[in-house]
């Protein structure tokens, strides 16, 4: 039975654990691994980790990297960056990943997610959404390479050519909460809901487990992710990789 997710994210920069705020100022967490194995102690339900030097850099995925997380995760895996071909993304797959996400290559070409999707499963390709609120007007563009380069793709119409292509899932983050932990941005799902029927993952802003479950409660079956707020506790940000135990879960679902 399909149900609810509640998906930490965790950011690679320079093969190390960061967290950034609006998608700057990444703070160095550690080891990605030993975040990996805490987790897996936590029972997530899910995963998802981006290289997010991949894309700014033009590098290829860092399969050495990826095969260690995917022998490590006991959990399901989603690797995201540099995934440019559906040779590295079948790649990624054979190494134990269940989901590959793209950002910008989907950008640049939506049809590549076609042609990943004939290959590894549609259920197993993701696309990533960047969006900020436009500053002038009403509305939110979309932004790839960590937020340095507007798209020319109009929010909804990428929504609705994703849905067409037939992506497994859509992860829509919003660059105006990454790190601020005052809640997600309500109204950017409301608006992409209204127009796809596809599976949609929801990070930025969260700041408490109360916010997961209004995004639960409102949406129903969504993936409900998160970065600060698992991987830093109290108004000091101490790092310290946490999750909510099996209890509190049923609470949320």
């Amino acid at each position: 039975m399909l149900r609810s997710r509640i998906i930490p994210c965790l950011l690679i920069h320079k093969k190390g654990l960061v967290k950034t705020v609006k998608f700057k100022d990444g703070k160095y967490l550690g080891d990605p691994l030993n975040a990996v194995k805490i987790f897996n102690e936590k029972e997530v339900d899910e995963l998802i980790v981006l290289d997010i030097d991949a894309s700014v850099n033009k590098t290829p995925p860092d399969m050495n990297l990826i095969k260690g997380l995917a022998n490590e995760c006991r959990m399901p895996l989603c690797y995201g960056g540099g995934i440019k071909s559906v040779e590295q993304a079948t790649s990624i797959i054979n190494l134990g990943v269940e989901k590959v996400a793209l950002s910008s290559a989907a950008l640049e070409n939506p049809d590549l997610c076609k042609d990943i999707g004939k290959v590894i499963g549609s259920q197993s390709v993701v696309v990533v959404i960047d969006a900020k609120k436009r500053k002038l007007m009403s509305g939110y563009d979309i932004y790839s390479h960590n937020g340095s380069r507007k798209s020319s793709w109009k929010l909804f119409d990428f929504v609705e050519k994703l849905e067409e292509i037939g992506v497994g899932e859509i992860v829509i983050n919003s660059i105006d909460n990454d790190g601020v932990m005052g809640g997600y941005d309500i109204g950017l799902v409301e608006e992409v809901r209204k127009r796809c029927n596809m599976p949609i993952s929801v990070f930025g802003g969260v700041g408490s487990v109360e916010d997961i479950k209004m995004l639960i409660n409102k949406f129903g079956i969504i993936g409900a992710g998160a970065g600060s707020l698992f991987v830093f506790k109290g108004k000091y940000k101490a790092v310290l990789i946490n999750y909510p135990n099996r209890s509190e879960r049923k609470d949320l679902y």
